[in-house]
């Protein structure tokens, strides 16, 4: 196998068996001769059905044995990329969305103690930060330093969850981290 020669031209479309045994086919994207790097784009023909594709990256040496399918177009013409915008801008928009999810989960000026009983309580009851409070179901309110006797407000059978779930969450920490009060 010859690595700097016409096979590993960019554009070569390649049908390769790997040293462990694991065939496929695919275009050759770049080649990289001091690293002996190679990049394939598996997949060729499917971005005109709308499906997606693989880029496999690794070592040259790792071919044991390949074959010239055809030469196709240039793979990094960007006359020729085909890149759904839409689609790029609604999973834009959606991971944007669950980052601002995520960021009202952790509290602000709060101990660590404090955010292991929002995590523990948020696992089976939806919870909220308001400040420094819990609010659990929008009705009951766990106040700093978060222990069952400072909770309060909603009804007594969702005060004795909470304060079961936060009873049980503080002996958890205690026996993972002694000394906490």
């Amino acid at each position: 196998m010859e690595v700097g020669g016409e096979e590993f031209a960019i554009g070569v479309v390649i049908s390769a068996k790997t040293t462990l045994g694991e065939e496929f086919e695919g275009q050759i994207v770049a080649f990289d001769r001091p690293s002996n790097l190679l990049v394939i784009h598996e997949g060729v023909g499917r971005a005109e059905r709308g499906e997606r594709r693989n880029v496999r990256v690794l070592k040259a040496n790792y071919i044991r044995e390949f074959s010239v399918v055809s030469k196709g177009d240039d793979p990094l013409d960007p006359a020729g990329c085909m890149l759904d915008l839409d689609a790029i801008y609604a999973r834009e928009e959606a991971a944007l969305r669950q980052a601002e999810i995520d960021a009202e989960r952790i509290g602000v000026g709060v101990t660590p103690e404090a955010q292991s009983i929002f995590d523990a309580l948020s696992k089976t009851l939806p919870v909220q930060w308001d400040k420094t409070d819990i609010v659990v179901m929008k009705e009951v309110r766990v106040r700093s330093p978060y222990m069952p006797e400072n909770v309060s407000g909603g009804t007594a059978a969702a005060n004795e969850r909470v304060k079961k779930v936060i009873d049980f969450e503080r002996k958890r920490l205690h026996a993972r981290v002694p000394g906490l009060s």
